[in-house]
């Protein structure tokens, strides 16, 4: 092709990325943090990985006591510090191995939520998941679920 008509198609090429949407940025840039509860859902992860089951690799495992300690402010200071999304992981609801925990957590990501969504922010960027010790690909779905819903939303506007 002749430098002429390569000139010609440059700026069609710069139209065609201009007009790409904005999420349309390398899933492996995007970071999902997860609260996991140390009975269940860390056990679950532990397996997994012992069973060398891959995870994406945007998620990072924050190993909790128990899902009852995640604050409202980890999930927030999470998204604040650069992740698209947060996770808490924990028991089976009504199994907690601290008796009302993961009821704790259910409540307060359900706070952030309309948090979220009261300031504009998309609220399925924080979710719940609960599981079982001995539900290994539970876990693995839920975080490639998440992985999915991080990587279909716009990235997460920071100022």
């Amino acid at each position: 092709m002749s430098p002429v008509a390569q000139a010609g198609r440059a700026p069609q090429a710069a139209s065609a990325a201009a007009k790409r949407p904005a999420h349309d940025t390398p899933a492996t840039s995007r970071t999902i943090v997860a609260f996991c509860c140390r009975e269940c859902a860390y056990a679950a992860a532990d397996a997994s990985a012992n069973a060398r089951t891959p995870l994406p690799a945007t998620v990072r495992l924050v190993l909790m006591p128990c899902t009852g300690r995640v604050s409202p402010l980890h999930l927030l200071e999470a998204l604040a510090g650069g992740a698209d999304g947060a996770m808490v992981a924990g028991c089976l609801e009504g199994e907690c191995h601290y008796r009302e925990g993961n009821f704790n957590a259910i409540d307060r990501v359900l706070f952030v939520q309309r948090l979220l969504d009261s300031v504009g922010v998309e609220p399925e960027r924080v979710r719940m998941f609960t599981m079982s010790a001995g539900e290994p690909p539970k876990f693995v779905a839920a975080v490639r679920e998440m992985d999915r819903t991080i990587g279909d939303l716009p990235p997460l506007a920071r100022s």
